[in-house]
């Protein structure tokens, strides 16, 4: 479990606000429980290192508040539009017995193992992310998927997944796809001739166009040109008349 150090505050207004943020701390508001509403800041560095992980927003924290422990749990995060800074947090206080929904997210091992994606297989990935409703006890930092024997056209459902105790996934009635193993997609570029196959195909093809030619003039010289039209009729004139 992280930890990470909290101070009191009893900031008013948004000019107060602004000199805990110079101070190098980000204010927070800490909720939830049968306790009041608490107003708190925390160290931006700690905070900048613990939002880096995928599960900042489902692992419970412990807080030392002005010396005093107490488990929370990590809401909600604002940014600044500028410099995409933290510049406020959410925690909730984590009750015992009480059931939280959060996104919890998944992990693939074994991805050496897979024959299908040995084979060049790809892993679809369907959801990053699955949320679960769980009591606060026992609330899942990820959610392991174990890729070992799985070949082309496996399909990884919810059902394949150990949930902890006591946990649930919120869409109910179907059992959905985490990811598959897909077929490879390749496309095949025509192969292009080498260089001397290249220049003996141009060289047929010339020797079959001489050809070409060769033969028409050897037909026009066996059967002349076709006689006109005039020719045939001062032809026909100059033959004697029978009588």
């Amino acid at each position: 479990m992280d930890t990470m150090e909290a101070f009191s505050r009893n900031t008013k207004s948004r000019g107060e606000v602004n000199i805990v943020r110079k101070d190098g701390k980000v204010p927070a508001i800490l909720y939830g429980g049968k306790l009041e509403n608490q107003k708190i800041s925390v160290n931006k560095k700690e905070v900048k290192n613990l939002i880096q992980k995928d599960n900042f927003l489902s692992s419970v924290i412990s807080l030392k508040i002005d010396g005093k422990e107490e488990n929370v749990l990590p809401r909600d995060i604002v940014f600044d539009v500028v410099s995409d800074e933290p510049i406020h947090l959410d925690f909730l206080r984590v009750v015992k017995g009480s059931k939280i929904i959060l996104e919890i997210p998944v992990k693939f091992i074994n991805n050496e193992k897979s024959p299908g994606l040995k084979r060049g297989g790809v892993l679809n990935i369907v959801r990053r992310k699955v949320e679960l409703k769980c009591i606060t006890e026992n609330i899942p930092t990820e959610l392991v998927v174990d890729l070992d024997g799985l070949d082309i056209g496996a399909s990884i459902k919810i059902s394949s997944i150990n949930l902890p105790e006591n946990s649930s996934p919120t869409i109910q009635g179907r059992d959905f796809v985490i990811a598959t193993v897909a077929a490879p997609t390749i496309v095949k570029e025509p192969e292009k001739p080498a260089e001397g196959e290249a220049a003996e195909g141009e060289a047929a093809e010339g020797e079959a166009v001489a050809a070409t030619g060769t033969e028409s003039a050897d037909k026009k010289e066996e059967g002349g040109e076709k006689p006109k039209e005039s020719e045939k009729k001062e032809d026909t004139k100059s033959s004697p008349e029978k009588k």
